[in-house]
């Protein structure tokens, strides 16, 4: 629904469709989870996979995982999986994109006693920005070569 008035909106007020895109794009900026399987079975190539994945716009976090650390998850926004997979099959070789997924934000659990401290409302305090004087007054000097009497073609 929310695509669909943005869709709506951006053709009445004839919005290019670039604009649209990063419209669509920016709703979908939230935390990502991506876990990708390669066949990294030697230390150049692991390394060469985690300096593409570090490389790819919008990552915050990458870790080996798996018992043979042949996974990696990258954790962030925006993370486009697609390219990020090309990259590494261009490279590394095989690459399979196991999983994408929205990260889960956990709380902090609740205090268990609920005491209500009350405290008083302070007014806030007001203050007044610094006042700038006026600027330094100039002159504008024209020199002579402004008023030639020998010029002949005016």
């Amino acid at each position: 629904l929310q695509i669909f008035l943005l869709i709506n909106l951006a053709t009445r007020e004839s919005k290019p469709i670039n604009y649209l895109y990063q419209i669509i794009k920016f709703i979908d900026m939230a935390k990502q989870k991506i876990v990708v399987k390669m066949a990294a079975n030697n230390e150049k190539k692991s390394r060469k996979a985690l300096k593409i994945a570090v490389s790819v716009p919008g990552v915050e976090s990458v870790a080996f995982v798996g018992s043979d650390k042949d996974q990696i998850t990258l954790t962030g926004e925006g993370i486009d999986s697609v390219e990020l997979a090309t990259l590494l099959r261009k490279s590394v070789g095989y690459t399979e994109l196991v999983s994408v997924g929205s990260v889960e934000e956990k709380k902090p659990p609740a205090p268990a006693s609920s005491i209500a401290v009350q405290t008083a409302a302070v007014p806030p305090q007001l203050v007044y920005p610094h006042h700038y004087g006026y600027g330094v007054p100039y002159h504008v000097y024209d020199g002579p070569y402004h008023r030639d009497p020998s010029c002949t073609i005016m």
